[in-house]
C-alpha cells in the first residue's frame, strides 16, 4: 500500500462520515484553488485533514519536488538547485537574545521556492562557497507559510545542506536565463540578461518605518531594443565595478517583474546577484561640456558630449569648477557605468584647446520629429502653453510634485514633464518663451505619443 493510501486510511478512521470519493473531489477542489503544478494529492490531502482539525502523523520523509511543498511538512528532503543567497544577517528576538538568518532562492525543473536558514545554519561551513546554479541536498527540513502564503523551506537544527555531484534534470542556470524580450508582469524569481543602456546610479531614501534605504538603478536593453527600468534595493555601487564599458552585458539572478508608473520594471534586493560583463580599466574621457547644473548640495551635474556624438551625464564631486559650457575637457574618472561618469577629488581633469570635431550644442540639437522613444536630446522650441503644476499619487502611496508644458518648433510638437525637484525648472518658463532644453529623456505617453522628460542633468535656458 502506498504512503498516499495510509493517509487516506488514517483520516478515513478519524473522520468515518467521509468516502474515498468524497475525499477525491475535496483533492480535486483543492488543487483547483490552488492552482496547476503548485500540489500533489498528498499534499492536498494534508491541507483537507487540516480543515477537519486532523493531524495526519507519518511526516514525509521521502524525496520530493517544489511543486510537493505544503505548510506543515516535516523532515523533508529535496535535491534542487541554487539561484541566489542573501548575506547572513542578525536580528534580535523579544528577549533581546541575537539570532542569524540568510535567506536563499532554490529551483528545479517547475518552481522557486525561498529557503531560511536558521541560527547556526546562516553560517554553515563552506555556504559563502555555494553559487548559483550549484546542485545541493535539503536534508530534514520543514515547511510554513510566508506572509503570501507560499510554501518556505526553513533549515533548523535538525537540519543540513549538502552540495552534491549528483546528474541531474534540473536545468542549468544558463537554460533558464530570459532576455528582457521575454519578460511579462508578475514573473518572479527569475534569472535575466539584457545590455546597459544609459545611466547606472545609486539612491538613498526613509522608507516608511522612518529607516535609511539605498537601491542601485539602472536601465537595459534587451535583444529586440526595448529597455526596461531596473531597481534593485538593498543594493548600492558597492555592489558592481568601478568601469562597466557601455553596452555591457549584464545577468541579474533573483529579480522580479513589476508594473511600474512608466511600464513593466524589474525589481530586486539584496539577494540578488549581479554579474556584469565588458568591465575593463578606466581610460581618458575628452567631451565637450554642453551644460553644467549645480544642486543644492554643490556637485555639478554635467552633460558632456565626445567626437562620436556620444552624451555622457558626468557627476562632479569635487567642486573644482574647471570648465564652462563650451569648454573641451579631458578627464581620468573615478567611476564609469556606461554612459554615467563620476568625478572626484582623485579624478584628473584639465581643459583642453577647443577641438571642432566634438559637436556643439548648436549642432546637435534635435527637431521635435526626429525625436525617437528612449533617445537622450538637446531641443530648442517655443512654449504654447503656461507650465501647469501638480501632485500626483504614486502606487506606493506617495505624493510627487509633475509639471508639464506644451512646446513646438518648426516641425511639430511635445509635452515635457518633470518630476519632483526638476518639477521648479518648467515652472520658471512662460507662454511664448524661446527656450533651449538639454538632456531630456524621449518616452511613449498616453495613446502612444512620445513626451519628453528631465532628468537631473537636464537645464533649461531662455534666449533672448
Amino acid at each position: 500500500m502506498s504512503e498516499f493510501d495510509i493517509l487516506v486510511d488514517k483520516l478515513l478512521e478519524q473522520k468515518p462520515e467521509l468516502t474515498r470519493d468524497s475525499i477525491k473531489e475535496q483533492i480535486k477542489q483543492k488543487k483547483e484553488k490552488i492552482g496547476a503544478g503548485y500540489l500533489t494529492d498528498q499534499g492536498a490531502l494534508f491541507l483537507i485533514a487540516s480543515d477537519f482539525g486532523i493531524s495526519l502523523s507519518g511526516p514525509l520523509k521521502v524525496e520530493m519536488g517544489l511543486k510537493d511543498l505544503y505548510a506543515g511538512a516535516k523532515e523533508i528532503s529535496l535535491e534542487t538547485r541554487v539561484l541566489n543567497v542573501s548575506p547572513a544577517k542578525q536580528f534580535s528576538r523579544k528577549d533581546g537574545s541575537p539570532f542569524y538568518l540568510r535567506t536563499m532562492t532554490v529551483y528545479d525543473t517547475n518552481l522557486t521556492a525561498s529557503v531560511k536558514l536558521w541560527d547556526d545554519k546562516a553560517n554553515l561551513p563552506g555556504i559563502e562557497n555555494i553559487k548559483p546554479g550549484d546542485l545541493i541536498k535539503i536534508i530534514k527540513a520543514y515547511v510554513k507559510s510566508d506572509l503570501n502564503g507560499s510554501p518556505t523551506i526553513n533549515i533548523g537544527s535538525g537540519s543540513n545542506i549538502e552540495i552534491t555531484d549528483n546528474k541531474s534534470e534540473i536545468p542549468t542556470i544558463d537554460k533558464i536565463t530570459k532576455d528582457i524580450s521575454e519578460l511579462q508582469e508578475g514573473q518572479k524569481d527569475l534569472v535575466i540578461t539584457g545590455m546597459i543602456d544609459g545611466v547606472v546610479n545609486s539612491m538613498e531614501f526613509t522608507n516608511s518605518r522612518g529607516q535609511p534605504g539605498k537601491a542601485l538603478r539602472m536601465r537595459l536593453k534587451g535583444k529586440e531594443g526595448s529597455a526596461m527600468r531596473v531597481v534593485l534595493w538593498g543594493k548600492d555601487e558597492s555592489d558592481i565595478p568601478n568601469m562597466i564599458s557601455q553596452g555591457a552585458k549584464v545577468r541579474l539572478l533573483g529579480i522580479n517583474i513589476k508594473n511600474g508608473n512608466q511600464g513593466l520594471e524589474i525589481h530586486g534586493n539584496d539577494s540578488t546577484i549581479i554579474e556584469i560583463e565588458g568591465g575593463k580599466e578606466a581610460e581618458p574621457l575628452i567631451v565637450r561640456i554642453l551644460s553644467i547644473v549645480t544642486t543644492e548640495n554643490g556637485k555639478n551635474m554635467i552633460l558632456g558630449i565626445n567626437n562620436n556624438k556620444n552624451i555622457y551625464n558626468i557627476t562632479e564631486h569635487s567642486n573644482s569648477s574647471i570648465c564652462n559650457e563650451g569648454d573641451i575637457i579631458e578627464c581620468m574618472p573615478s567611476k564609469v557605468y556606461g554612459n554615467s561618469v563620476t568625478l572626484d577629488n582623485n579624478s584628473f581633469v584639465r581643459k583642453l584647446e577647443n577641438d571642432e570635431s566634438i559637436p556643439s550644442l548648436a549642432k546637435i540639437r534635435t527637431k521635435i520629429n526626429e525625436v525617437k522613444v528612449d533617445g537622450n536630446y538637446c531641443i530648442e522650441s517655443i512654449v504654447l502653453k503656461i507650465p501647469e503644476r501638480r501632485e500626483i499619487q504614486t502606487k506606493s502611496g506617495e505624493s510627487v510634485l509633475l509639471s508639464e508644458m506644451f512646446v513646438e518648433d518648426d516641425t511639430g510638437q511635445i509635452w515635457v514633464k518633470a518630476w519632483r525637484n526638476q518639477a521648479r525648472l518648467i515652472d520658471k518658463c512662460e507662454l511664448g518663451e524661446i527656450i533651449s532644453i538639454t538632456g531630456v529623456n524621449a518616452k511613449a505617453g498616453l495613446e502612444g505619443r512620445i513626451e519628453l522628460t528631465l532628468t537631473a542633468f537636464s537645464k533649461i535656458t531662455k534666449k533672448n
